[in-house]
């Protein structure tokens, strides 16, 4: 009940019991006073009513613009509810402390008061064991003259404090502060002065958590801001380093400065080995560093980080499991707390673990954990950055003096170490068709696939990058079968091309195991990375220069090989034409001597029919000599290209190569092939050679097989036989000049391959031989198409 009210209950008594005997003229003068009491009394009250209101209100403003902006200071809030808890109890002296939760006691420097009778005055804090610790212990009003067992401070009492009321600031059950009102009077508090009193600490406990909450936001702020200045810094010291070595101690140096470590090691890890390999250490006084290589599956921190691929922050490494599990950085020192953070891809791919170390205990928390994480996403982009300039440096290295087939198989091998794929493989496009060019070995792969109903064909179709959630599943996959017993999954195919012009070229296509990828994350797919695709990207630039060059080097040799036989045959010719000229000499003059004698002895010729008929075969043998060597020596002169049929010189071939009966002979596709640029004697020649020198291989018993194909710039030829092959070591040498297998051969001149190889040079094609040297050998030709063909 309010003080009003009490005044109005005790008017009415009055009116009620004491005027009920008196006069009525008594009574009515009476009555007229008390109500003119009562009156000035509602007055009084209403007015302090209405200051209460007016300060509070002032205090809620106060506390609203808080942080906004304004010059409106927490001390300021505390000044105005000191003040206004003055005003509102008249006589009353007010102090407010801070409360530190933390250590357990009140701020002695946050102390702020008002009220003339009660000066500031050293040694008058709050006690340990005083009416304001009760409160906050409590967590609620203490009032002197209601604990009686507690005293006032006695400074305050010789100030002349009487009575003080404690109440604590409470904000969601924690003390933030105390309000301290004392009165220099022997008077209860009444029920509005309570109320009051009430209402300013819950306005108080606002504004002070208010300004812990905005001094926090603030100090986070600022380190978040400074820990992006220091990731900021990070990134560009990370990015400027080229070699690996130099960017992984970079990295652990940015991540000993941003979260202040004092000792850190770095390991890489190596997926043959599955293993973490030590490429990094930093600290100072390190007497025996434990480096070691460590298997995954072994005891330690990080290579519990890289199994489970989760940061660890260890406070304490005394305590278990991490006792049972620490792996010590150096002999000598004892670590008290670590903090370890795995690197993982974009790829999902573990590249390694991040560990720093402290002999302090709980030297890292929460937000360094967040921070070294961050570095540790970037330390990734790096490490892959890194490696993928090593790659690209080393193919640019091998298409200096490496075949294009190496290069090619080793672009295959670096997509699958920089994607951690299972599989690569390179197709480059030949009509309708994709020819697998190179892979990486250990995986088997389509020889061809069709442009228009595969995966690797919609990448060159749609000219953008094709990929797969599942290729065992995958309806465009061409081959599923080979896809399901080889456990591919997620796949990422890239076309390429050539130019400005975008020439299609083929298409470089990376394939990751289905089991791989299932248990590390769903962004180890190969769908949803573009880093993935920038690499595969990269790479497949290259691909096209490889295969760009190995045309170039071809049509180079082809080049000098046409140079080198032209010359050859130049000089080849002219010592033939000398040649000609004095065998002609030599054997014009057999056929002029026979007739002489048959001129000048007839009679001699008739009697004697041996010695006429033998004349008769020697003027044929030498007439036949001449144009033997006529027809021979035609070879060496420039070769008439023209259009010409291979399916008619082979035919022709057949017959003049007079192979043994056991020999058998079988063609396919080649009435259908288009003409070629060539001379006829001289291909027919060429089939000649190859196919004597199958029979020969075969030891004139077995089967020659010959095919033609059309590609989109050549003709193909393949002569295949089922004899013993040729050894790889000599599949150079058997086109030398004075190679042969069959020595001592008598009844011919012996060129064999050699003439082949230069024939084909001089129409502008090639041959080469394929063979296991086990199981036959396939002798490949191919031929420019005839112009009129539209080639």
């Amino acid at each position: 009940m309010g003080e009003r009210d009490l005044w109005r209950v005790l008017v009415s008594f009055c009116r009620a019991t004491c005027l009920e005997s008196a006069p009525k003229s008594a009574r009515i003068a009476l009555n007229r006073r008390m109500a003119a009491a009562s009156d000035s009394i509602s007055l009084e009250l209403d007015g302090r009513m209405l200051e209460a209101l007016a300060r509070l209100n002032q205090i809620g403003a106060s506390i609203n613009q808080l942080g906004t902006g304004e010059e409106i200071r927490l001390e300021d809030i505390l000044k105005l509810v000191v003040e206004s808890a003055t005003h509102v109890i008249p006589g009353a002296s007010a102090v407010i402390y801070t409360y530190d939760a933390r250590v357990g006691a009140f701020d002695p420097l946050s102390r702020v008061s008002a009220g003339d009778w009660m000066p500031a005055t050293s040694g008058d804090e709050p006690r340990p064991d005083g009416l304001g610790m009760r409160a906050i212990t409590q967590r609620r009003r203490v009032l002197s003259y209601e604990e009686p067992e507690l005293t006032i401070h006695p400074l305050k009492r010789l100030a002349g404090a009487q009575v003080v009321a404690c109440c604590p600031m409470l904000f969601a059950g924690q003390p933030l502060g105390i309000l301290y009102v004392y009165l220099n009077e022997s008077r209860p508090f009444d029920a509005m002065e309570l109320l009051l009193l009430d209402n300013f600490v819950n306005q108080v406990a606002m504004a002070i958590a208010q300004a812990h909450r905005l001094n926090r936001i603030h100090r986070d702020l600022r380190r978040k801001d400074d820990e992006l200045n220091r990731l900021r810094r990070a990134g560009l010291l990370i990015s400027s380093r080229l070699r690996l070595e130099d960017t992984l101690e970079a990295i652990l140096q940015m991540a000993l400065e941003v979260t202040g470590a004092q000792y850190g090691i770095f390991r890489l890890f190596d997926p043959k080995e599955e293993s973490l390999v030590t490429r990094a250490i930093a600290g100072e006084h390190l007497a025996r560093p434990k480096v070691e290589t460590l298997s995954l599956d072994s005891p330690s921190v990080m290579t519990w980080v890289a199994r489970h691929r989760q940061p660890a922050l260890i406070s304490d490494l005394r305590q278990p499991p991490w006792n049972e599990l620490y792996y010590p950085l150096d002999a000598q020192l004892e670590m008290r707390s670590e903090l370890a953070v795995p690197l993982i891809g974009a790829s999902g791919r573990l590249e390694g673990v991040l560990n720093l170390e402290s002999p302090e205990v709980g030297a890292f928390d929460e937000q360094d954990s967040h921070l070294l994480q961050a570095l540790a996403t970037q330390a990734v982009i790096a490490i892959q950055e890194v490696r993928l300039l090593d790659a690209l440096q080393e193919v640019a290295e091998l298409l200096l003096d490496q075949p294009s087939h190496q290069v090619l198989r080793r672009l295959a091998e670096l997509a699958c170490e920089l994607l951690n794929a299972a599989a690569g493989a390179i197709w480059v496009l030949e009509g309708d068709r994709l020819v697998l060019q190179a892979h990486k070995p250990g995986q088997e792969h389509s020889p061809s696939l069709p442009l228009h109903h595969s995966l690797v064909g919609q990448a060159l179709l749609t000219g953008a990058a094709v990929t797969a959630q599942d290729v065992r599943s995958d309806q465009r996959f061409f081959r599923p079968e080979l896809a399901q017993r080889q456990g591919w999954g997620p796949a990422l195919v890239v076309p390429l091309f050539s130019g400005k012009d975008r020439e299609p070229i083929g298409a470089f296509g990376v394939y990751r195991s289905a089991e791989a990828a299932g248990a590390i994350t769903p962004s180890s797919s190969l769908t949803g990375s573009e880093w993935d695709e920038k690499v595969l990207t990269s790479l497949g630039h290259y691909a096209v220069l490889a295969v760009h060059n190995a045309a170039h080097q071809a049509a180079l040799r082809s080049a000098q090989e046409q140079r080198a036989v032209a010359e050859t045959f130049a000089a080849v010719g002219d010592i033939a034409a000398n040649l000609l000229h004095h065998v002609n000499n030599k054997l014009g003059t057999i056929p002029v001597r026979v007739q002489g004698i048959q001129d000048k002895r007839p009679a001699l010729l008739e009697a004697d029919p041996y010695l006429n008929s033998n004349l008769a075969e020697i003027e044929r043998s030498a007439r036949q000599a001449m144009e033997i060597v006529r027809e021979s020596l035609s070879f060496l002169h420039p070769i008439r290209l023209a259009p010409t049929s291979v399916a008619g010189c082979i035919r022709t071939a057949i017959a003049e190569a007079a192979l043994p009966a056991e020999v058998r002979v079988q063609t396919v596709g080649l009435e259908s092939l288009p003409q070629v640029s060539a001379g006829e004697k001289g291909l027919t020649l060429v089939f000649v050679n190859l196919l004597q020198n199958a029979a020969e291989a075969m030891k004139g018993d077995g089967l020659i097989t010959i095919q033609g194909m059309a590609r989109a710039e050549w003709v193909e030829v393949a002569v295949s036989d089922n004899g013993p092959g040729v050894a790889p070591e000599l599949q150079e040498r058997i086109f030398e000049f004075n190679f042969s297998r069959t020595p001592g051969q008598t009844g011919k001149l012996g060129f064999g391959l050699w003439w082949v190889k230069t024939w084909m040079a001089r129409l502008g094609g090639s041959v080469q031989v394929e063979s296991d040297g086990k199981n036959g050998a396939t002798f490949w030709l191919r031929l420019p198409y005839a112009r009129e063909a539209g080639k």
